[in-house]
C-alpha cells in the first residue's frame, strides 16, 4: 500500500465539469483514491459560493470556516469536494469530551518484544499535519478553550506545531489543509438554538482566511436533494409531495425568524420526514414523528396550521392509526 505521506496531487480538474459551478478555474486533484477519501454522494448539490471558497482552501492552502444553520450540510460540503478531488479527509467533532491530549497526543503503554513500555502516541492533529489530509473541525464553536488554543497554533501562517513533550516541531505537509464548521461564528448561543456553543477568542477567529456562509437552499434545489435521497418520490406525484414538505419547512423557518417558533426544520429533517413517510405511508404521521414532537407543545397549533396550509388537510394530533410498511 502506498504511504499516504508520499502521495501528491497529479492531475487538474475543471470546476465547471466536476462541480457544476460556473467558473473557468481548474484545481489540483489526486488520481488514486485512498482509504481516507470520502465516498461520493451523487445526490449532493453544491452551493456555488461555498464550493469556490472550499476549493480556494484546497488549491491555495487557505484556512476556511463555513458557518450557518444546522442541517445545511456544511461538513458534508467539504467532504464531497474532497471526494471529487480524491483528497484524503478526516473529520473531528469538537464535542465537550475532546481534550487537548486527544488532539496533540499522549504517552501510552504498549507491548514491545513482550515487554510493556511507555511510548508517545500522536494525536489526530500532528498525524494529519504531516500528511496530505484535509482536517475538518466540526462544531468548531463547541470546543473547549484549552482545545481551541491547540488549534490556534496551526492557524498561523507557517502552521508549525510544537510538541512540548517531545521537544519536536512539526512542520505541515505541503498539501495539508484545514477547515472548520460552526453554527455561530464564535458569537455564542445568541439564537437559543445552539446550547453549548462557546464565545470564541476573536484573535483566533481572525486567523481564518475565508469565512463562508451556507444556509438553506432555494426550494427547487432542496426538493432535488430530498428526491435524490428518496428516489421513490422522483415521479410527478412524489415531486408534489416533496414540494409541500419543503413549503412547510420554509414556513417554520419564517416563523422562527419572526419569533413565532422556537425551532425550525432543517433540510436534514425534511429528508427524515420523506424517509419516514416511505415507512409509515402517511406524511401526517411521519411529520409528527419527524418534527412536531420536537416542538414546544404551545407551538403545536401553529405548526399544524403550517401543515394544513401546504397539504390542505388537518393534522390529527392524537392518533397514530396507520400501519407500517415493512416491505
Amino acid at each position: 500500500m502506498t504511504d499516504i505521506k508520499q502521495i501528491r496531487p497529479d492531475r487538474l480538474v475543471s470546476v465547471k465539469e466536476v462541480f457544476g459551478v460556473e467558473s473557468e478555474l481548474v484545481v489540483s486533484a489526486f488520481s488514486e483514491r485512498e482509504d481516507h477519501v470520502p465516498e461520493i454522494d451523487s445526490a449532493y448539490r453544491f452551493n456555488p459560493d461555498v464550493t469556490l471558497a472550499i476549493l480556494a482552501g484546497f488549491s491555495n492552502d487557505r484556512r476556511v470556516m463555513i458557518q450557518g444553520f444546522h442541517g445545511t450540510g456544511k461538513s458534508t460540503h467539504v467532504e464531497q469536494v474532497a471526494a471529487r478531488l480524491n483528497w484524503p479527509c478526516v473529520r473531528v467533532n469538537l464535542d465537550g469530551h475532546i481534550s487537548r491530549l486527544d488532539l496533540v497526543g499522549k504517552d501510552a503503554i504498549v507491548l514491545r518484544d513482550g515487554k510493556q513500555v511507555t511510548e508517545f502516541q500522536e494525536g489526530i492533529v500532528p498525524w494529519a499535519l504531516q500528511r496530505p489530509v484535509a482536517l475538518i473541525f466540526d462544531e468548531y464553536d463547541a470546543g473547549r478553550p484549552d482545545v481551541m488554543f491547540v488549534i490556534q497554533r496551526i492557524l498561523e501562517r507557517d502552521g508549525k506545531l510544537t510538541l512540548l513533550d517531545q521537544n519536536r516541531v512539526i512542520r505541515p505537509h505541503e498539501y495539508f489543509r484545514l477547515f472548520a464548521t460552526s453554527n455561530t461564528v464564535g458569537l455564542g448561543n445568541l439564537s437559543g438554538l445552539y446550547q453549548g456553543s462557546q464565545v470564541l477568542n476573536h484573535a483566533q477567529i481572525d486567523r481564518w482566511n475565508i469565512v463562508a456562509t451556507l444556509n438553506y437552499l432555494p426550494r427547487e434545489e432542496e426538493m432535488a436533494i430530498v428526491q435524490g435521497r428518496v428516489p421513490r418520490y422522483g415521479d410527478e406525484e412524489g415531486a408534489s409531495l416533496v414540494k409541500a414538505m419543503v413549503e412547510v419547512a420554509n414556513l417554520t423557518r419564517q416563523g422562527f425568524a419572526a419569533g413565532d417558533l422556537s425551532t425550525l426544520m432543517s433540510p436534514r429533517t425534511v429528508i427524515s420526514w420523506a424517509e419516514n413517510t416511505e415507512i409509515f405511508q402517511d406524511p401526517a404521521v411521519a411529520f409528527r414523528l419527524s418534527f412536531l414532537n420536537k416542538c414546544d407543545e404551545a407551538e403545536y397549533a401553529l405548526v399544524a396550521e403550517y401543515f394544513q396550509r401546504c397539504f390542505d388537510r388537518e393534522l390529527e394530533m392524537n392518533q397514530l392509526d396507520t400501519g407500517i410498511d415493512t416491505g
